[in-house]
């Protein structure tokens, strides 16, 4: 079957699951998507394994053609991130920017270490000894909170202003940051790049600081050329145009893509808004834009849990989740808790800031993503194929992010919201 025809298959079962979502389990949209898809996937992975119904050859040769790495990596992440950065509130952005910034480039940094630490100790103890600069390229890949599934479920939740902002900003900006940790721990585990501080810096910068640069060319460029029309179906066209031709102009450039599409949906929706489109555009933009973040979002999670009828589970690969979970929530607390040693000596933060930043903290299709984007059969781990073993991981990782922690964290952001903001200026005498 072509990849196109499967692919608008896909779409359709990811609305009808939405569908069906407000009349049966009436959750929040991403979490019942994964949670479907992963039922359906254990379903006919049950029904296959009793002779019934067999798809798995169908599932082998489906995933190659749609390539989902590439899919999301260098396709549909840059129309996600671009959507939720024109939600984001510039002003609110300053004042957080201590906050975003230490968590998204400290907490990144320091989950990644975290991670790759516990679990070269893990595997050493469990006989499956890895190389470090392996254990860190998980650690790399699993610690970004994914943007895609938690800007989805906060926007539905209404969590508190304060504490929003933080959850929203380090998701986008810890997205781009951690893409950039893995793309120079990947040169330096598969494409022989240098260890050397020079060599890493080099790489970092042109990552990181080439992808902002470019995020601020593009955004200056389509905010003039919005300013220029009164079109309102032009206006809209020459968004669309940012994360097609302008995510791909990063890929190319060899920048990273997610941190321009960050930087020029900021401008675009904080200056561009207020200034190139009219009252009745400024509404078909946030319909245009939400409609599209919702029908991708569906997409991505149904393909999510579709992929679990590919893996060939074995009985260390369930101790390996199970490990997994627990070394990536301590990761996660140590990336939270660190920068908040420094930043409680600033200024005040809502009661519940940590907690819902620790238990928020969401991974999704973009950490499969880059585990599937790691070469097959190229490095061995024991007896085990380095890539089996992250992906593995990696899955069960996402699975429960998204399926336990996105399905409890809403009583908890109920309970924030009957907390009183807590004053967010920084005193003087802090500078």
């Amino acid at each position: 079957m072509d990849a196109y025809y499967i692919f608008c298959f896909l779409a359709a079962v990811s609305v009808l699951l939405g569908f069906l979502n407000q009349y049966v389990l009436r959750a929040q949209t991403t979490i019942a998507i994964t949670a479907g898809a992963l039922a359906l996937s254990m379903l006919v992975t049950g029904l296959g394994k009793l002779g019934v119904l067999e798809l798995r050859d169908w599932a082998d040769q489906l995933l190659p053609l749609l390539n989902l790495p590439d899919l999301l990596l260098k396709g549909m992440l840059g129309f996600l991130l671009f959507a939720g950065s024109l939600h984001i509130d510039l002003l609110m952005l300053r004042n957080q920017r201590l906050e975003i910034g230490l968590l998204a480039v400290v907490g990144t940094t320091i989950s990644t270490f975290v991670v790759g630490a516990l679990l070269y100790g893990f595997l050493q103890l469990l006989g499956l000894p890895a190389a470090f600069v392996y254990c860190l390229l998980f650690g790399a890949l699993i610690s970004p909170t994914d943007p895609i599934a938690v800007l989805a479920i906060l926007k539905s939740l209404k969590a508190p202003e304060q504490v929003a902002i933080q959850v929203e900003g380090e998701s986008l900006f810890n997205d781009g940051f951690g893409l950039v940790i893995f793309a120079v721990i990947y040169a330096l585990a598969f494409q022989g790049a240098e260890p050397t501080l020079p060599a890493v810096a080099q790489l970092f910068a042109l990552e990181a600081i080439g992808g902002v640069l470019l995020g601020l060319f593009i955004g200056g460029l389509f905010h003039f050329l919005i300013c220029a029309t009164d079109d309102h179906s032009l206006e809209l066209l020459l968004t669309l145009v940012i994360p097609t031709a302008g995510f791909a102009l990063a890929n190319i450039l060899g920048v990273s893509g997610a941190l321009a599409m960050v930087v020029s949906g900021i401008i675009i929706g904080n200056f561009t808004r207020e200034k190139g489109f009219s009252r009745v555009s400024q509404h078909e933009l946030d319909n245009f834009w939400s409609i599209t973040e919702d029908f991708l979002n569906g997409l991505l999670f149904l393909l999510v849990g579709l992929f679990l009828i590919t893996i060939d589970f074995r009985a260390v690969d369930y101790i390996l989740i199970a490990a997994a979970i627990a070394i990536v929530l301590m990761g996660r607390v140590s990336a939270v808790s660190v920068p908040f040693l420094l930043l409680k000596r600033l200024r005040r933060y809502h009661p519940y800031s940590e907690r819902i930043l620790i238990w928020g903290g969401l991974r999704g299709g973009l950490a499969l993503a880059l585990a599937m984007s790691i070469p097959a059969d190229h490095i061995a781990v024991g007896d085990q194929d380095l890539r089996h073993l992250w992906v593995v991981m990696t899955y069960g990782v996402v699975l429960f992010s998204i399926v336990v922690q996105g399905s409890t964290i809403a009583p908890l952001i109920q309970r924030s919201r009957a907390v009183a903001e807590p004053e967010t200026k920084v005193p003087e005498a802090t500078g």
